[in-house]
């Protein structure tokens, strides 16, 4: 079974040396950087759209955590038309996307979708990587009463000084961006892999949904939800009301057939973020990372220098040139100034530093690196470095060739 998995990861790896990732590999964190979970949450919190991510991360969680429930009371020799009948006759009349795990027909699971079922293998076939990702440290979550079973979605690293704080109550907008809000935590604190010592309940689901509710969906600044992060979702796709409660259990018909809602409650929405990010900040995000080494502020700061270079260097030149300094030889020097500013003015234009990508390298935050070890995308930025590389190259040599050409006339 090892030789078996083993063959199909290096399978898989081959396929991968000529192409682009998917945003289904990279949400099922199958990539490795610059184009991992990691960077591309970093690239949606620079946008002030990082909440759409946390909360497609927290609805995953919530149907992780509903699909154990079914699996646990499958292995306890119950069946769930028998556990829980209002969600077995909900999920046989609309269909649901447990289908499979809950016993139903397959045709009966029509509410699965490719992106979801995708993911979804994904994270079974990588459940060893899921584990090492919970070992290396996994922030607690601050929800009350959901600490000691759940831990973070994403490494700590998301977290660390050196990353802006998130933004929260951003619309995923196709367009707009929104300014930082300095003050407010990260949204999600879901984990993939669900770590737990006791059966899941359904009142679990309920205080699961109940936080993602008030957490993404309810207006902002509400009694129940003061801190939260409501994301944008088409008014047909909103849910303006939770009437069930975590404290108490259901116990009125309408609230039992409420409750048989809660497992699928979230699934048209994630698909609607999902699509919305596959759409709109992937293939941004990919030509950020893919083809480029730079973040938007480390570019900045190269067009600012290069600018300043370039001036002193001019300002040399012209000295030499109209101060007839001699010997000729001595403009030869001017190449110093001029590879830094061409080189400094170009990087900015194509955000790529080829030296980083040379060494390896690429800017997850500003001026802070990690090493490149998706093979296509280091092909693909190797290439563009020696483009750029070559165009600084001729830039330098005939700009220093132009001064040094020029005869000397002493004002």
């Amino acid at each position: 079974m090892d030789d078996e998995q083993n063959r199909q990861q290096e399978d898989w790896l081959n396929s991968r040396k000529n192409r682009l990732p998917s945003f289904t590999e990279v949400l099922s964190r199958r990539t490795r950087p610059p184009v991992d979970l990691f960077m591309f949450y970093i690239f949606l919190q620079r946008e002030g759209a990082e909440d759409i991510l946390d909360f497609w991360l927290d609805v995953q969680q919530h149907e992780n955590l509903c699909r154990a429930y079914f699996k646990d009371v499958r292995k306890s020799g119950r069946t769930i038309k028998e556990d829980w009948p209002q969600y077995w006759e909900y999920a046989r009349r609309r269909g649901s996307i447990y289908g499979t795990v809950v016993g139903l027909q397959p045709n009966a699971a029509k509410r699965s979708t490719t992106s979801t079922s995708e993911v979804i293998n994904d994270q079974e076939k990588n459940a060893n990587a899921h584990a090492a990702d919970e070992k290396r440290g996994f922030q607690r979550s601050t929800t009350p009463g959901y600490e000691k079973e759940h831990t973070s979605s994403l490494p700590t690293a998301v977290n660390s000084p050196d990353i802006d704080p998130p933004r929260s109550t951003t619309p995923f907008s196709l367009s707009v961006r929104t300014p930082t809000l300095f003050t407010l935590k990260r949204a999600s604190r879901a984990p993939t892999v669900i770590p737990r010592s006791a059966a899941i309940s359904r009142m679990d689901l309920i205080a699961s949904a109940e936080r993602i509710f008030f957490r993404y969906l309810s207006p902002a600044g509400t009694v129940d939800s003061p801190e939260n992060h409501e994301i944008y979702l088409p008014p047909a796709l909103r849910i303006h009301t939770f009437p069930l409660n975590s404290t108490q259990e259901p116990k009125s018909q309408s609230d039992l057939n409420m409750m048989a809602h809660i497992p699928d409650m979230f699934h048209a929405q994630k698909e609607y973020c999902f699509r919305a990010m596959e759409q709109d900040a992937f293939p941004r995000f990919l030509r950020s990372k893919a083809f480029g080494n730079l973040t938007p502020m480390s570019a900045l700061v190269r067009l600012v220098v290069g600018l300043i270079v370039l001036w002193i260097g001019l300002a040399a030149g012209f000295s030499l040139i109209f101060l007839d300094v001699q010997p000729k030889s001595k403009r030869f020097f001017l190449f110093i100034p001029f590879a830094l500013a061409i080189l400094f003015l170009i990087s900015h234009q194509y955000e790529l530093d080829p030296i980083l990508v040379f060494l390896g390298q690429s800017e997850s935050t500003p001026f802070r690196t990690l090493t490149i070890r998706e093979p296509y995308v280091k092909r693909l930025l190797l290439g563009r470095a020696i483009w750029v590389t070559t165009l600084v190259s001729t830039c330098v040599v005939a700009l220093t060739l132009l001064f040094w050409a020029v005869p000397g006339h002493r004002l």
